[in-house]
């Protein structure tokens, strides 16, 4: 049976990992790496411990004593952890963090995928498990966009994909050909709520991959707390890259989406 080290952040895509992993008879360790990683991945994994993502010493040595040798990252873990002082860095993790040239979400990341590679753990495709959460091109909900909406995604499209290119953010928010917010270091939700403030109402939200996307980490993920931010700030529309952004929750997302009029749309 293969095994593979699962290094969960928050959210719900870890434990549709953990179902997806179970289903294909893969033998699942899984780590917890925040306080905020999902309590319930303890009932659906087979083998699970918490440990820090800090605390990198700690985390490859227990990689190393199962024998497990690819490990696959999923779940929210987002760089402002390095500036704010909720992870509390090993010598290890502090030493790769110094030697950093930049701290773009790319180069954390890889320089992370990088020790682990001197340790004989190579980082697998994020997507290999969960390529069914990948939505194909369409409108996914009842309400269709308008033309004006329409625009606004296309112009979204085109300044996300750019963002991208420059590995600042993902994610776009659009009113009226207006670029209303442009995600950071703050993270999606938080550029939804920023975006939709200035905009008032009917704002269009638009998440991409990057150009040069890696999938062994970062791709880019909407779920219901995507959804319950663009109602909190009544942002109207939500547009996913087609083939190339994982939608979690798939029914309850399209359920709140539709019980609120927004449409979303995989383009």
């Amino acid at each position: 049976m293969e095994k593979i080290g699962l290094l969960a952040g928050a959210g719900h895509l870890p434990i549709e990992c953990a179902r997806a992993a179970k289903d294909l008879n893969i033998d699942l360790y899984a780590i917890a790496l925040l306080a905020e990683t999902e309590e319930a991945l303890k009932e659906v994994a087979p083998h699970y411990a918490a440990i820090s993502i800090g605390q990198l010493d700690r985390l490859i040595a227990y990689l190393k004593e199962n024998d497990i040798k690819k490990v696959t990252m999923i779940g929210k873990v987002t760089k402002e952890l390095l500036f704010n002082g909720k992870v509390q860095p090993d010598a290890r993790m502090l030493g790769i963090i110094m030697n950093l040239p930049d701290r773009s979400d790319d180069t954390i990341m890889l320089a992370f995928v990088k020790e682990l590679a001197k340790e004989g753990i190579a980082a697998a495709d994020q997507t290999a498990l969960i390529k069914a959460l990948m939505p194909a091109k369409g409108v996914l909900t009842k309400r269709k966009p308008t033309d004006s909406e329409r625009a606004d995604m296309e112009l979204g499209y085109k300044m996300a994909k750019e963002l991208g290119r420059l590995d600042v953010g993902q994610t776009v928010v659009v009113k009226d050909l207006a670029v209303m917010a442009l995600e950071a270091i703050e993270g999606t939700d938080a550029c939804i709520k920023r975006g939709g403030a200035l905009a008032k109402d009917g704002a269009t939200v638009v998440k991409v991959a990057k150009p040069a996307q890696d999938n062994r980490f970062d791709v880019p993920t909407v779920g219901e707390e995507t959804i319950r931010s663009m109602i909190e700030v009544g942002a109207a529309v939500l547009a996913i890259e087609a083939g190339a952004t994982l939608l979690v929750d798939r029914e309850k997302v399209l359920a709140l989406a539709d019980n609120n009029g927004i449409t979303i749309a995989a383009i």
